[in-house]
């Protein structure tokens, strides 16, 4: 897993612990988030780079220029919303938390001893 992912994937840990919504079952979705997020911080870099144009000059295959959307706006426009999606899902939002605390499930289970030595070694 890359260094970014990783990043998030901590950060995303964390913050679910803080809330009281962390559990383990929860990690391939805390993976595809943190991996969304990642793919969102490469793509607004790339979009800074470029100038940050939300309208770009497009020629068509048939040589006529054009103004469209900018591609990179409209993917950040994209993984904005995945990022939202998932993180309601993990109780990382404000409508999210408290759909979770009302379907009586406020805390996780505590972890084993197992998963506390396994999330040591994750950790690292």
């Amino acid at each position: 897993m890359e260094a970014g992912v990783q990043k998030y994937k901590k950060d995303i840990i964390k913050k679910m612990k803080n809330v009281g919504t962390y559990n383990t079952s929860f990690e391939y979705t805390i993976s595809t988030l943190a991996t969304v997020m990642a793919d969102y911080e490469k793509t607004n870099e790339q979009y800074n780079t470029t100038g940050r144009n939300a309208i770009v000059r497009h020629t068509n295959k048939n040589g006529a220029t054009n103004y469209a959307r900018n591609p990179l706006c409209i993917e950040l426009e994209k993984q904005r919303a995945v990022i939202i999606i998932y993180s309601k899902e993990l109780g990382l939002t404000p409508t999210g938390l408290k759909r979770i605390k009302q379907d009586g499930n406020p805390q996780p289970a505590k972890l084993s001893k197992l998963d506390e030595v396994m999330e040591a070694i994750y950790r690292g």
